[in-house]
């Protein structure tokens, strides 16, 4: 697998190819250049009261204050809405661009290792459509952001171990720390580092080789520890779903490695959310994908003298792949148990296998055979970049992408439900009450899926209909307070004020810093009579969102009423800064102007 001859360094018409390189990728990716928020992305991008600058200490010290316990990545995206808001172009741009980088490193560290195809390794990386998942998808930002920083950390040690000077270690030391800052599953790369450690130097020492590793290994641990707890207590990998026995964990972690492989050659059918395997340690069956996986790791290994690549690979890839493998609890475990993006950087391992042995291939071949391998190359990258096109358009909204998952995997009861909240955002309810039914066929026990039916008979009008399903899911989840908040709604909507008043209140019991249901909240107890106490809540809802208008523009209503005039013409006047072309602000400021206000 190593090439004696080839340089250790990137020459100028390489660089010349990862520029082209460059550019192509993102052409690929055009489709999604300004796709629409996904899945759990407003989950994860800044919300408004982690906005101000000291959101940043609450995102590095603060557990919870984030969808998950990854604090580069949500600075990262703190930062971001500082330069261009909620338009989703940047967020995009950003993580291509971050993608390309990747790629660009994979060529370098290859380089750097002698691997043959370094160049042809990093246009596969890139152009991969299994990678689309974690290119488009704006929350997995951390697996690009992650992946920078662990081929940075890796570069860096192979320095050390040439040098062994202290500035390359703290380098490699300081890139894992980001690494690990950025994603979890980058915890696997000393292990990584021992691998390569043996395949280019042979067994390592301890006190040479593995002892200076032992803080990464630490590191990693810690964060591994950290990870997990979060993934339980904060995120829901807990419940009847997550409780699978050693076997059949087991029998999970072999078949998706299969699966991935899978992929990775013949990149076909791919789906943002797979069918969930039904495993059962008593189908005999399921135990040849584990058995297999070991009989061909110790074939690999018996012929490691001879050719120790592709037992290198192979490690490589079940060693980076293991935190998904089905050992640990992950949230999506809910919904399947494999995920494209969750082999993000294992496939570097196979990839890097698959370039050099097309290299050598190339240059011990007579000149006939190498334009036969020359273009067959070329055809798979095309055919690569034609994939990674139509893929990337899957991910251009959400209604496209589970329009996508139900043609691809029919039983996905978190499609349909999510499918039909997109079409009530746009007012396609009769579209979107069937699929949410077909969620609740699917899944007769989830909420979500009561409270988007619910939502669409509210809006057919039939109300007592709604609030059945709003109170079934309430049962099913009492702490769901988005179904609070949606049946205070339509209680007040039919005049029940006070059963509206109680239930916002729940909701924000739930969520106290929540500047819609702040709203709402206010807007039932003026209509109660209870004006001071919803000044109070509007002032909360402002003091999370600053630029929500009509909690400005109603906080001015009410203070003008109170005769305090000043106070709401400074509400007025700022909501028009906000939103000038606003008649109705214009008009109430005009009237507080005309009851005796100031002009200025």
């Amino acid at each position: 697998m190593v090439g004696d001859g080839e340089a250790r360094s990137l020459a100028g018409r390489d660089w010349l190819a990862l520029g082209l390189l460059v550019a192509v990728v993102f052409l690929a990716y055009q489709p999604c250049w300004a796709g629409a928020l996904l899945w759990d992305d407003a989950a994860h991008l800044t919300r408004a009261e982690l906005r101000p600058g000291s959101g940043l200490l609450r995102i590095w010290f603060e557990l919870g204050a984030t969808q998950q316990y990854y604090p580069l990545v949500h600075s990262a995206f703190w930062l971001q809405h500082r330069l261009w808001g909620d338009a989703t172009l940047g967020y995009h741009l950003v993580n291509l661009a971050l993608h390309a980088t990747a790629a660009i490193l994979v060529a370098v560290a290859l380089r750097r290792l002698a691997v043959p195809g370094a160049i042809l390794a990093a246009a596969l990386f890139a152009l991969h459509p299994v990678q689309v998942e974690s290119v488009a998808w704006i929350t997995e930002q951390k697996n690009t952001l992650s992946a920078v920083f662990y081929l940075a950390a890796g570069l860096a040690w192979l320095r050390f171990e040439d040098r062994r000077d202290a500035s390359s270690y703290l380098l490699a030391l300081a890139m894992f720390l980001l690494a690990l800052s950025s994603k979890t599953v980058t915890a696997t790369l000393p292990a990584a580092l021992l691998l390569l450690h043996w395949w280019r130097r042979g067994r390592p020492t301890w006190k040479h080789d593995v002892l200076p590793l032992l803080p990464f290994f630490l590191l990693g641990a810690a964060a591994g520890v950290l990870t997990a707890w979060v993934e339980r207590h904060l995120v829901g990998a807990e419940g009847g779903a997550f409780q699978l026995s050693p076997a059949e964990r087991v029998l999970v972690a072999g078949r998706a490695a299969w699966f991935y492989l899978g992929k990775l050659i013949w990149p076909t059918d791919l789906v943002f959310i797979y069918p969930r395997w039904v495993v059962s340690q008593d189908a005999r069956w399921q135990y040849l994908y584990p058995a297999s996986l070991l009989g061909a790791l110790a074939a690999l290994w018996l012929l490691r003298r001879r050719l120790p690549g592709p037992f290198v690979a192979a490690l490589f890839f079940l060693g980076t792949l293991l935190p998904a493998l089905g050992f640990v609890d992950i949230y999506p475990f809910l919904f399947s148990f494999v995920a494209d993006h969750f082999q993000y950087l294992a496939s570097i391992g196979i990839i890097a296998l698959a370039s050099a042995g097309a290299t050598l291939t190339f240059d011990r071949s007579p000149p006939w055979r190498r334009r036969v391998v020359g273009a067959l190359c070329v055809s798979v990258l095309a055919a690569l970049s034609a994939l990674t096109l139509r893929q990337s358009q899957v991910y251009v909204d959400r209604e496209t992408l589970y329009r996508s998952v139900i043609r691809g995997n029919p039983g996905c009861w978190m499609a349909y439900n999510n499918l039909a909240s997109a079409l009530l955002s746009r007012g396609a309810v009769d579209e979107a009450l069937p699929l949410a039914e077909k969620a609740l066929e699917l899944r007769p026990g989830y909420p979500e899926a009561h409270n988007n039916l619910a939502l669409a008979l509210g809006r057919q009008g039939r109300g007592e209909e709604a609030i059945a399903h709003f109170q079934r899911a309430l049962s099913l989840d009492p702490a769901y307070a988005e179904a609070h908040n949606n049946l205070a709604f339509l209680l007040a909507d039919r005049g029940l004020l006070g059963e509206a008043i109680t239930h916002y209140r729940r909701a924000l019991q739930i969520e106290p810093s929540n500047p819609g249901m702040n709203y709402n909240l206010a807007m039932a107890l003026v209509a109660h009579g209870e004006p001071r106490a919803a000044a109070v809540h509007l002032r909360r809802a402002l003091e999370v969102e600053p630029e929500f208008v009509e909690a400005r523009n109603n906080l001015g209503i009410l203070l003008a009423r109170a005769g305090r005039i000043e106070e709401a013409i400074a509400q007025f006047r700022e909501a028009l800064r906000i939103r000038p072309d606003s008649t109705e602000v214009r008009r109430n400021l005009d009237a507080a102007l005309a009851s005796g206000g100031s002009s200025k």
